[in-house]
């Protein structure tokens, strides 16, 4: 009769193991990023503020929300959306207040000039209301929706 041989049961399994981690992991780590992440540009057009979106796997080019009515510092500051970050954080016309970047594009809230933009594959949203995106279309945003978001780890009394 053989002798049973410890190593060769616990070395195959492992192997088949790191195999298959290693397979699935790339898998995943390519449907996570494939389609690219967000890039907004924050700029000033006209003297307005002025966000430029782009996701060019989706087909959205130089879609611009301005801010009409409201000024700001000019910048012109690019930024891509392709890890996560702790929210709230500070953006140039306002603040980031939510980021999903699990799997690319993924979805960001931003709280501008009062106005909350959702930046979602599907749709765009701008303070509840749902916009198609439309490649170099201009979207002008006036006055301030009122909504007022409550302080950092605290609670709104109603």
């Amino acid at each position: 009769m053989k002798s049973d041989n410890l190593f060769r049961h616990l070395v195959i399994p492992f192997v088949a193991a790191v195999l298959v981690y290693v397979i699935f992991y790339s898998w995943i780590e390519n449907r996570r990023n494939r389609k690219g992440p967000w890039e907004v540009t924050f700029t000033t057009a006209s003297g307005a503020p002025t966000l430029v979106i782009n996701q060019p796997t989706l087909a959205i080019t130089n879609m611009q929300i301005t801010f009409s009515g409201v000024t700001n510092n000019a910048t012109n500051t690019v930024l891509s959306f392709s890890q996560p970050r702790e929210v709230p954080w500070v953006a140039p016309f306002g603040k980031c207040v939510f980021m999903d970047t699990t799997f690319l594009p993924g979805t960001i809230v931003f709280d501008l000039f009062g106005h909350e933009i959702q930046l979602i594959p599907r749709v765009l949203t701008i303070d509840g209301k749902e916009m198609p995106w439309e490649s170099g279309k201009t979207i002008t945003v006036t006055g301030t929706n009122g909504v007022i978001r409550p302080p950092e780890g605290g609670t709104t009394n109603n």
